[in-house]
């Protein structure tokens, strides 16, 4: 998870203060809205290369090194590293992590032997994604397998179309 002052700077104080000065929840769900329109209109501008790594990442299902995403963009791995978190709000090591559980719990959740699944995507062992599924989620891959968040994350992340770092 991504604090608000990580993602929005010194605009996550001013939404803040901004939210203290209003009583009804009604009102506050309002300017929540309102701040959230605000910034989708203001699209901030992700470098290119962010966008690639990004891109890379996705593409290689979470299998790929920092220092060959580094070199394909022509930075150096600390600037990649510093540039990604920045814009993205985690390093790219752990964001590869990241798409790659996601791989792994969306073939767990098809029904596919653990061992088999944590060969296919990367992991080390059966072992390895156990561990990063209790670290993610705090359940057991079978546990987690079953969980009805996992049916409605095409409807969030539609495996078509373009990603939303392409705009």
């Amino acid at each position: 998870m991504v604090s608000l002052d990580g993602l929005w700077g010194r605009e996550a104080a001013r939404a803040r203060e901004r939210l203290a000065t209003v009583a009804a929840w009604p009102d506050r769900f309002a300017l929540v809205g309102a701040l959230l329109a605000d910034r989708r209109r203001t699209r901030w501008s992700v470098d290119p290369e962010v966008a690639r790594a990004w891109h890379r990442i996705v593409a290689g299902g979470g299998r790929v090194r920092v220092d060959g995403l580094a070199a394909e963009v022509g930075w150096s791995r600390k600037r990649l590293w510093t540039r990604f978190r920045a814009q993205i709000g985690l390093p790219p090591k752990q964001a590869a992590k990241l798409v790659r559980f996601d791989r792994a719990a969306h073939r767990l959740a098809a029904g596919g032997p653990a061992a088999r699944v944590a060969a296919d995507t990367g992991y080390a062992d059966q072992a390895h994604l156990h561990r990063d599924v209790m670290t993610f989620t705090g359940l057991t891959p079978a546990t987690m397998a079953g969980e009805p968040w996992l049916a409605v994350d095409d409807l969030a992340w539609p495996t078509t179309g373009p990603t939303h770092l392409s705009r």
